[in-house]
């Protein structure tokens, strides 16, 4: 392994022979880096913190600090991350607090930009991309391929859908639906991510019938509940489509809604 002479290891470390530390970086006791991380300089990782294969992770990087949670008791908690993830400057992930499982946990493939912060307790899934000064509260939920903007505010406790884009300079106080924009000060939607779905592969049928949906569940004037029957009842149930009245049959904090 390539370990800086300036680098500081702590007790119980388990760093593959394929990673490079780099100067000035501290590691906690108990942590793991896998094979192929890189960690440039200046990064400082707490304890129980493990680390996938092949991520790069840039200077002034925070990693598995105890939660900026009041009710945090000190007990043995830790981070998570996946594999080729990038984490840029300035960007802190906290480990978890009571009352989860007791994991902060990334993802693989994900991009976290410059002064991201994750706080205790989050869920983020793989090819997740924050944009920089975007924050999550704890206990937060970002599905798969999820965008999210710069400067925006997540409450604790929301989730963000998969394939969705939260546009820049945002706060989303309710669950964004998978598949969708939202935007603003107060998010509201904007329509379906209908760029994004393209550029993932999605095929004209497969927007087509997500654009059906969303037109009976957020255009058409229903509750939420007898849209997602005429949903049911019109419209074939395709993986999509479930996910999306998944994801909305199963919210607690409401779901974003159009303006």
């Amino acid at each position: 392994m390539q370990i800086h002479p300036t680098a500081i290891i702590g007790a119980d470390t388990k760093i593959d022979d394929e990673a490079v530390i780099g100067p000035f970086c501290i590691i906690g006791d108990g942590v793991k880096i896998a094979k192929g991380t890189r960690l440039i300089s200046n990064i400082v990782i707490d304890e129980n913190t493990e680390i996938g294969a092949d991520c790069v992770i840039h200077p002034f990087a925070g990693l598995g600090f105890p939660p900026q949670d009041l009710k945090y008791d000190g007990r043995k908690t830790g981070v998570k991350i996946g594999s080729n993830t990038i984490i840029r400057e300035y960007s802190t992930i906290h480990r978890a607090s009571v009352g989860g499982d007791g994991l902060t946990e990334i993802g693989d493939n994900c991009f976290i930009m410059a002064y991201v912060h994750i706080a205790h307790d989050c869920k983020v899934g793989n090819h997740v991309v924050m944009a920089n000064a975007a924050t999550l509260a704890g206990h937060v939920e970002v599905e798969d391929h999820a965008v999210i903007g710069g400067i925006v505010a997540v409450h604790q406790f929301t989730r963000i859908g998969a394939y969705s884009m939260v546009g820049g300079f945002s706060g989303i106080g309710q669950d964004v639906p998978p598949f969708t924009i939202a935007s603003g000060a107060r998010a509201k939607l904007y329509g379906l991510n209908s760029i994004g779905l393209k550029r993932k592969g999605f095929t004209d049928d497969q927007i087509q019938n997500l654009k059906k949906a969303y037109k009976i569940l957020f255009r058409d004037k229903h509750t939420l509940k007898e849209a997602i029957k005429q949903v049911e009842h019109e419209l074939d149930m395709t993986d999509e489509i479930k996910k999306l009245i998944e994801f909305i049959s199963n919210n607690k904090r409401g779901i974003c809604r159009k303006t």
